[in-house]
């Protein structure tokens, strides 16, 4: 029986992923860790460490304590806040990395999923319906990590023989964790400024289209992958993931059908050089083809959900 450790498991994906794997596959068998402590939900409904994803010794302690037998990492510091610290940022990202496929190759665990990103596109990346196969020049501290995870999970694949699976996510919307540093935290903040105060700030232009995704379809989308028979991941350095095109006047104009008086002011700052280096559309053609990846939620139904799970959220 498997034996799940989710790492980064208090984080925007973390906190959804650990979930939906507890519900399909058992509380005890997925291990929620990170360095902070998580929601409740996850504290109470499953067995949780806390885990500096750095800490070799402690990640070797915690998959023998627990007998894992595939690993999620999830630990990284987003294109916002990587931009800050530039260093400590690339340090944190590329070197829980290196420490999750060594000592995962060590320990005998070949299955592992790491998260790589649109932002490892950039300005010379085609914009509209980006390609699987295409320049890669990322310009940002977190697009270039991610980029050069990339290739390492690919050499691990192809030298080591570890099943390692990767998602390009383009910018995530979740209801159950609030933003995290991210540039396109946006699309998340506007929903509870909107319940709450019926107003936003945005720190992009309101024509910035960016790719996007509702969280339940990144869920679904990852262990869909990780679930896939070997022989159908074709791709080994990550997969593009699509989602929906939109851009904040788009994503404003639908939350106004629920909420009409919402005022949007446009303040861009350094996040929105950041967006501007990243495609407009992806096209996630290889992962339909591969594994039969479909996404469920258009912006629509993805605005409706969110407003409804807030306002629940809130009490409002």
């Amino acid at each position: 029986m498997k034996k799940i450790l989710v790492i980064g498991a208090a984080g925007q994906i973390g906190t959804d992923l650990t979930l939906e794997l507890r519900n399909r596959f058992g509380r005890d068998h997925v291990v929620a860790s990170d360095i902070k402590l998580a929601s409740d939900d996850i504290m109470q409904q499953g067995p949780f460490v806390k885990l500096d994803a750095m800490d070799s010794k402690q990640l070797q302690s915690i998959i023998d304590d627990y007998g894992i037998t595939e690993i999620y990492h999830l630990a990284a510091i987003l294109s916002g806040n990587a931009e800050k610290n530039p260093k400590w940022a690339w340090d944190l990202n590329m070197n829980s990395l290196f420490n999750v496929l060594d000592v995962s190759r060590s320990k005998g665990i070949s299955k592992i999923f790491w998260p790589s990103s649109m932002g490892a596109f950039g300005p010379t990346t085609p914009e509209w319906d980006t390609p699987q196969v295409t320049v890669m020049e990322p310009t940002t501290v977190y697009g270039i990590s991610k980029l050069a995870g990339e290739r390492w999970v690919e050499y691990y694949h192809h030298k080591y023989g570890m099943d390692i699976r990767s998602l390009r996510y383009p910018g995530l919307i979740s209801y159950k964790t609030e933003a995290g540093g991210g540039t396109t935290d946006y699309a998340v903040e506007i929903f509870y400024q909107a319940i709450k105060c019926g107003e936003y700030e945005c720190f992009l232009s309101e024509d910035m289209a960016l790719p996007m995704m509702f969280m339940d379809d990144a869920v679904e989308a990852t262990i869909q992958l990780m679930e896939a028979p070997a022989d159908q991941v074709k791709v080994r350095s990550s997969y593009n993931l699509g989602g929906i095109s939109f851009t904040p006047k788009e994503l404003a104009d639908e939350i106004r059908k629920y909420i009409p008086n919402l005022e949007v002011t446009y303040k861009p700052d350094f996040r929105q050089e950041i967006a501007e280096s990243w495609p407009r559309r992806i096209s996630d053609e290889a992962a339909q083809k591969d594994w039969g990846w479909q996404p469920q939620y258009d912006l629509e139904k993805m605005t409706r959900v969110m407003i409804e799970k807030i306002r629940e959220k809130l009490g409002k």
